[in-house]
């Protein structure tokens, strides 16, 4: 069998929700997981947002006013630089911005919004995981899926501060490359040793979830009660799909 480029196993994960992929990841490792996975409610910004998948871009930025002028266009630039940048081993990857807002408490200030989404969709970036605050909802660029923390009307003094840093964001450690998938239920870190065999654990995961579901759907269209005997039965089978 041909082996995939990480491309082409970035293309078929993106068709895979994140529910799914965490429990990939859990027949894979054999063993229930509580960690490595966003762990509260996230904005998805767009109505529509669709699965994404690819390797961190980090940074961490703050809103509140502090002492001193502006950062500026430099500093800003020196961010669109870093985040352009398709060099070294990645250099074909997809890009995921994992963004966290070192605020207390995070989202005083907007870093998404509508010129944001527009620039890092024209950079090609896949999408973005933060825990800061996204604004201009209605003007988001439609191909940038973005899951936020909070919705601000203003962006304050929001700048970042540190560049290919490790981040956290709602409980998900992220260093720079790691892979993340995402969608609206939130973003999970995928470990590169496990990325060749996802797919096939994914498959895994739908096979025995249709043998639950099929005595489920079946009971429901003969117009009668699940019987708890078929349902082990069910669950039995599962294990064994």
């Amino acid at each position: 069998m041909k082996t995939q480029t990480e491309a082409e196993l970035f293309a078929t994960l993106a068709k895979v929700d994140t529910p799914t992929i965490c429990n990939a990841l859990e027949v894979m490792s054999g063993a229930r997981m509580d960690s490595g996975f966003t762990r509260q409610t996230m904005v998805a910004a767009l109505p529509d947002t669709r699965a994404f998948i690819g390797r961190a871009k980090t940074a961490t930025i703050r809103a509140a006013r502090r002492a001193g002028a502006p950062a500026g266009v430099d500093r800003r630039m020196e961010y669109f630089r870093y985040i352009a940048d398709r060099g070294g081993d990645a250099g074909d990857a997809n890009t995921v911005v994992v963004i966290e807002d070192l605020d207390s408490p995070p989202g005083i200030g907007a870093f998404w919004g509508e010129v944001h989404s527009a620039v890092h969709a024209a950079l090609g970036v896949a999408g973005v995981v933060t825990n800061g605050a996204v604004r201009d909802l209605d003007q988001l660029h439609p191909r940038l899926p973005i899951l936020a923390g909070a919705v601000t009307p203003s962006h304050a003094f929001v700048d970042t501060e540190a560049l290919d840093a490790a981040v956290t964001v709602f409980g998900m450690a992220v260093a720079p490359g790691d892979i993340i998938h995402a969608d609206r239920h939130g973003a999970v870190v995928v470990p590169d040793a496990g990325l060749a065999e996802l797919p096939a654990a994914v498959e895994s995961v739908a096979r025995r979830e249709r043998v639950i579901l099929s005595a489920a759907r079946s009971a429901e269209r003969g117009g009668a009660a699940l019987c708890v005997d078929d349902l082990e039965n069910a669950l039995r089978a599962a294990r064994q799909a």
